[in-house]
């Protein structure tokens, strides 16, 4: 990557900054060809008819010319040089090198006359304007944020050396690594130039194939997931993951050995890395050569204790790690973490679990032993951060469980900083520790670089249901550089209109407890339904962790819910629109229990979530909303295969003297291979909805051994559900549907990891329905993950 520094001659016009032609030189060398010779021709010229070196001058004065901007007592502080005192030749020397060292001149001579120095400087000019020209891929606002160099500034050659290679290195982190920049200067009146970097942005070089060497156990596919350097695809202009990044190598290392570690390959290296450019210049192979290794499961998991007043026993009892189970560090790391909370609750200061592995290859497994042993007497004399413009010191505070005077424990230390980044507010997070005041203390620092945390989106959709429709979304994750955050959305189409405002305060009152604020209106139109509908919630909440995987959130729910000029013939939704509006009010809860949240498998987890609304404390309505969803995935066939099963349902229970409406009751797209209201309680031909509903959906995805650049896979569904129950005592048409009736659909899907997010095309076959079911063969549906 050629920076171009060293063609300094060239005359040219230059229309963006000067109208006329003038003469346009590279940047400056760092000492101009015959300026050192002169130097030392003027040396030599008075020193030479000394016999010995060790002879000294002594100057009565100190002439000093050339300098315009710089004041003379300047230039003799960085000389050294006083009046009346001897001066060696080789002190003249070094003199000369501390002034032209100071970067503010072009060229220094220093000549001994009687008893007077005579120092001769040209200064460096100042620069007036700096211009980019070449570039489009890298806009002006973001190169002048990259370079050192700045309007009226002295012009340092040195320093737009390092500029023209930062702007070479953002190109090349942008895969553009054929950039060249070529720094030139417009020389102009009054000691000044004109900086131009003439920038030669080149073609992006993509990367062809990822190919790994050595791997059994995973295949190609599996692993190319892993890294973050991604092969070309076919919407290669919207994907930046494709092209040659070097740097981003180092992190694809990384991310296998994590990968690997995580599933017992102790012994797991990357042997070399091979990224190869072809013959055309234009892309790149990259080969990794892996060593995995044998993968090890946990043997014997004991505890001893070398502290008298430590149990080893009740230490033991609070262990989760069993043997059989495939190693993974983050499992003896979580061990390791649950034991010194305990010793913390127990009283034990300075109480440290060191764990203790021994290898067994026969069988091919690993014997921890955690020891409890007394750490070091140390504390934590303070927590310094730096690098946090924007974001509140108190917001980094509060992810360490450490705090000034605390024992130090370098394991909490460690946990901290990866909650710091997983705020995911910054670009870098550095949390480092270094010696105290005494030896018995030490000081954390943190050093942040911010990052843009907010976002602005628009969209437009269109549907055979409820025609063209548009949004518009705002989205900030650090409010304030308070950490919190605000979000703000309208949805609109031509039968729909949607508002929605949420706040969330995630560290409520300095404690582990997520304050949220949410308020949602929802408004419908006749143009594609048989009625007009009015929905609003307002809904605080507080969320909070009562297990090492379950959180459980209490919330106060306000609401008002209208549905009005019905133009149908059922019974039952005409009597329902006659009431009007009403306004509900309640308390509710929900639990979660979601196994992910250790992360200790990474092949399989659980989300369990229960919740309750009491509706009845004011308002016109009193009843009762439940809600239950279990879903449970595993990876199969080395993690090529994924399995997901959900469970979910709900049920309306009211116990006032009115019932339930459409508007309150459970509808919508529960299962596949039925149209949105599609199933359900019917009173002539029109959808009622449930009190109750109940769906099973069994889901496999599965590779379709395509090239990975396309972002395709496959997948199968099978889907069981119903809607049920409703109050017919208005109805004055034909019921069907009321009570439990199951429906179910199978089909295929096809995945495709598109750039604007994971789409899902389902293929759907009912294989059971009830008269009056509208089903549907064909939907595209945003693909959603566990």
């Amino acid at each position: 990557m050629d920076t171009g520094l060293s063609d300094w001659v060239e005359n040219m016009n230059h229309p963006k900054i000067l109208r006329a032609s003038r003469d346009r030189t590279s940047a400056y060398p760092r000492a101009k060809a015959g300026f050192g010779t002169a130097c030392l021709v003027s040396l030599a010229f008075a020193i030479a008819p000394l016999p010995a070196l060790a002879q000294s001058y002594q100057f009565t004065d100190v002439a000093i010319a050339g300098n315009q901007r710089i004041e003379s007592g300047t230039i003799l502080t960085y000389a050294g040089i006083t009046r009346g005192q001897p001066v060696s030749a080789a002190e003249l020397n070094e003199a000369y090198q501390r002034i032209l060292g100071s970067g503010l001149f072009e060229d220094v001579s220093i000549n001994p006359r009687g008893n007077t120095l005579e120092i001769k400087v040209i200064e460096y000019p100042t620069i007036s304007k700096i211009a980019f020209e070449g570039n489009s891929k890298i806009k002006d606002d973001a190169l002048s944020a990259i370079i050192e160099s700045s309007s009226r500034q002295v012009f340092n050659p040195s320093m737009v050396e390092r500029d023209a290679a930062a702007i070479v290195a953002a190109y090349s982190e942008s895969g553009r690594s054929a950039a060249r920049v070529s720094p030139k200067v417009i020389r102009r009146s009054d000691n000044r130039v004109d900086l131009v970097f003439e920038i030669f942005e080149g073609k992006k070089i993509e990367v062809q194939r990822v190919s790994f060497v050595g791997n059994r156990a995973y295949s190609d596919g599996r692993l190319r997931r892993v890294v973050g350097s991604k092969q070309a695809g076919i919407f290669r202009a919207l994907v930046n993951r494709d092209t040659f990044v070097e740097d981003r190598i180092e992190f694809d290392k990384q991310m296998l050995a994590d990968f690997y570690s995580a599933r017992g390959f102790v012994d797991f290296r990357v042997t070399g890395v091979n990224a190869e450019l072809a013959r055309e210049r234009d892309t790149y192979f990259i080969t990794f050569n892996i060593q995995e290794g044998q993968q090890f499961r946990v043997g014997n998991v004991t505890t001893v204790s070398e502290l008298p007043d430590v149990n080893a026993a009740e230490y033991q009892a609070a262990l989760k790690l069993r043997p059989g189970q495939i190693y993974s560090p983050a499992a003896v790391e979580n061990s390791i973490a649950r034991l010194e909370r305990l010793g913390v609750r127990n009283g034990v200061d300075f109480l440290r679990v060191e764990p203790r592995i021994t290898r067994n290859d026969r069988d091919l497994t690993l014997d921890v032993q955690f020891a409890l042993v007394r750490g070091p007497r140390v504390f934590v004399e303070r927590i310094d951060i730096e690098g946090n413009t924007t974001t509140l010191d108190q917001v980094i505070r509060r992810q360490f469980d450490t705090v000034e005077g605390d024992p130090f424990n370098p394991r909490e230390i460690r946990a901290a900083a990866e909650r710091i980044r997983a705020l995911d507010f910054f670009e870098t997070a550095e949390v480092e520790a270094r010696e105290g005041s005494r030896p018995d203390q030490v000081i954390v620092d943190v050093d942040v670089e911010e990052k843009s945390t907010g976002s602005l989106s628009f969209g437009a959709s269109y549907s055979t249901n409820s025609g063209i429709g548009f949004s518009v979304g705002f989205a900030e994750r650090n409010f304030l550089g308070r950490g919190q955050r605000l979000s703000a959305q309208i949805a609109a189409s031509a039968d729909r209109a949607n508002y929605n405002i949420s706040f969330v305060e995630p560290s409520f009152l300095s404690r582990d407890v997520a304050f949220g604020l949410d308020f949602a209106l929802v408004e419908t139109s006749g143009d594609f339904a048989l009625y007009n509908t009015t929905i609003g919630a307002f809904r605080p909440s507080l969320t909070f962790p009562v297990s090492e995987n379950g959180r459980l959130r209490v919330e106060y729910s306000a609401g008002y819910k209208d549905m009005n000029k019905y133009l149908g013939t059922s019974g039952i939704l005409a009597s329902e629109a006659a009431r009007g509006g009403e306004y509900e009010s309640g308390v509710g809860y929900n639990y979660t229990y979601d196994t992910r949240r250790t992360g200790l498998n990474p092949n399989a987890g659980v989300l369990l979530s229960f919740g309750q609304n009491y509706y009845g404390l004011g308002g016109d309505l009193t009843y009762i909303q439940t809600s239950a969803r279990a879903i449970a995935q595993t990876r199969i066939l080395n993690e090529e295969v994924t399995l997901r099963a959900t469970l979910e349902g709900g049920a309306l229970n009211f116990t006032g003297s009115e019932s339930s409406r459409a508007v309150d009751r459970f509808s919508g797209q529960i299962i596949r291979g039925f149209e949105p209201n599609g199933i359900g309680p019917l009173e002539g031909s029109e959808q009622l909805g449930g009190n109750y509903f109940a769906a099973l959906k069994l889901d496999a995805e599965f590779p379709l051994g395509l090239p990975e650049e396309y972002g395709l896979s496959g997948g199968a569904f099978l889907d069981v559900g119903s809607i049920w129950d409703v109050d017919t005592s208005a109805a004055t048409g034909p019921l069907s549907s009321i009570g439990f009736k199951p429906r179910s659909a199978a089909g295929l899907s096809l995945i495709w990891q598109s750039p604007f997010g994971p789409l899902r095309f389902n293929f759907s076959q009912d294989l059971m329905k009830e008269p009056g079911d509208r089903t549907q063969s064909f939907d595209v549906s945003i693909a959603s993950t566990f």
